[in-house]
């Protein structure tokens, strides 16, 4: 029997999907292939009682993808999306090493990393993510299907942006895509604020992109290679080859722009200032009015930045394999070398450095004074080496989804078609049934309703967020089990 296979792509410069699926029939099997355009990606297989039925279920399949706006194509007519990496060529520091208290060893270059109190996140180039406590005990772990560019906080919600162009939200226990950038973007960083998305390409421009993944305003700064770009209330700060610029964050307009002695090339924020590091071994302090407060000299090009609460101490990181710190008046406290790498990025929290590395570590430095004055003379802390687990888990895909039929647990939401675009929104009772709730475009699907942890009205107002995890609510099993529709509204 000869082979059927039908391959359709999606690929919309408006909300960023870029991805192929697959269907290939052989007798009573099917094959489903699926993922991103220019990659391999994941591939499914599953035997039917008779080919008939197989060929039955691959037209459903097929006819669901084609309501999406899937469309048909030739393999390979479509490119990957552009890449880029920043790349180093990391030398040995010649300075006495930092007092590293642990190091996690992930087994590939880092540029994602956050710190919170109970956990110290990282993302590296192969996808890995990995969650550890603040002594280095792996927590949680798991594969995404693309290099994590960065890691990134809004308030109690965290997101990882990957080089497949799609922001996952990491707040529930499956990675929910919550953005997808247009594939023609070569993305070099993002950043996220009240659910507003600002990112950075090669090309020196940036785009603010909203709760439902429409693009708000698009500008290109005078320079290109946007590594850096912070978010606040008020506007958006873009980092590139000529300085740093801000735009307001509501309608893009530019309030400032500031030349720099050199491409900048990682970014910090504090309440009242923004922190700039650069290509000519520096690092700026920006008052958020636009007024450059202080330049911190460093003896070489600096990849990163951080600060301590409010600005107290500066830290840097150079392409050397070394970290510095100064206080806030521009004084050099201290020069120490990492003993794994240079520093893609960094994180002060609780008197602890933490830093991810280009070769892969997660280091934990102990900046107290003492343990700095230790380090100057050669005295260190044991080191303890952690070695990731030998095979990380692969994230459950994204839009797969639990089903349940208790509709009393969590907050209702209904996805329904609205102007031909599919919206969802609040169905329980105490919230405003008027307006959208920001929900993973992957899973939605017309006249569906959804369990969901929590609903949250954004800070700004307009929209809903959703926080925790998602589940799928199976009507019909709910009404046989509970002999009524005592909780579930009529649809």
């Amino acid at each position: 029997m000869s082979e059927e296979r039908t391959y359709l792509e999606l690929s919309e410069a408006g909300d960023g999907s870029h991805k192929f699926y697959e269907a290939i029939i052989n007798g009573t099997e099917v094959t489903i292939r699926y993922g991103r355009i220019g990659d391999r990606g994941r591939s499914q297989t599953k035997t039917y009682p008779t080919p008939e039925k197989a060929k039955a279920e691959v037209e459903k399949k097929i006819r669901e993808k084609r309501r999406k706006g899937y469309e048909d194509a030739v393999i390979g007519v479509r490119k990957k999306r552009p890449v880029t990496r920043r790349e180093i060529t990391s030398t040995r520091s010649t300075a006495k090493t930092a007092p590293v208290i642990w190091k996690f060893a992930s087994g590939s270059s880092a540029f994602g990393i956050f710190i919170a109190e109970d956990r110290c996140w990282l993302g590296n180039q192969k996808g890995h993510i990995f969650a550890l406590t603040p002594t280095g005990e792996v927590l949680q772990q798991f594969s995404l299907p693309d290099g994590v560019k960065c890691i990134v906080a809004d308030d109690d919600w965290l997101y990882a942006g990957c080089d497949d162009g799609k922001v996952y939200d990491l707040t529930g226990k499956i990675p929910r895509v919550a953005y997808e950038i247009a594939p023609d973007v070569d993305i070099f960083w993002l950043d996220i604020k009240d659910g507003i998305l600002g990112v950075s390409d090669a090309n020196g421009s940036v785009v603010a992109i909203d709760h439902e993944g429409d693009s708000q305003w698009t500008q290109k700064s005078k320079g290109n290679h946007g590594w850096m770009v912070r978010c606040d209330e008020i506007g958006l700060y873009h980092g590139h080859s000529q300085g740093v610029t801000m735009y307001d964050w509501e309608d893009g307009k530019l309030i400032w722009d500031l030349p720099t002695n050199g491409a900048v090339l990682f970014g910090w924020q504090e309440e009242g200032m923004v922190y700039a590091s650069t290509g000519r071994n520096q690092v700026f302090a920006i008052a958020k009015k636009g007024e450059i407060k202080i330049i911190y000299q460093c003896d070489a090009p600096v990849y990163s930045c951080a600060t301590a609460e409010e600005g107290q101490y500066i830290f840097a990181g150079d392409n050397q394999s070394s970290i510095y710190c100064f206080n806030e008046s521009g004084e050099r406290l201290w020069k120490l070398g990492t003993g794994c790498g240079s520093a893609f990025s960094m994180q002060f929290f609780n008197a602890h450095l933490y830093i991810v590395t280009t070769d892969g570590s997660l280091a934990c430095i102990d900046a107290s004074e003492t343990a700095v004055q230790a380090a100057k003379v050669g005295t260190l802390p044991e080191l303890v080496n952690i070695k990731a687990p030998s095979n990380v888990t692969a994230a459950v895909a994204s839009n797969t989804l639990e089903t349940t039929s208790n509709a009393g647990v969590g907050v209702m939401v209904e996805c329904v078609k609205i102007q031909g675009k599919l919206r969802v929104r609040v169905v329980s009772e105490g919230y405003n049934s008027e307006i959208n709730v920001q929900f993973p475009k992957e899973i939605r699907t017309e006249g569906s309703r959804y369990i969901v942890d929590e609903v949250r009205e954004s800070a700004r107002g307009g929209f809903y967020r959703t926080f925790g995890n998602i589940k799928k609510l199976d009507i019909a099993e709910s009404r046989d089990e509970m002999g009524r529709n005592r909780n579930i509204p009529e649809m």
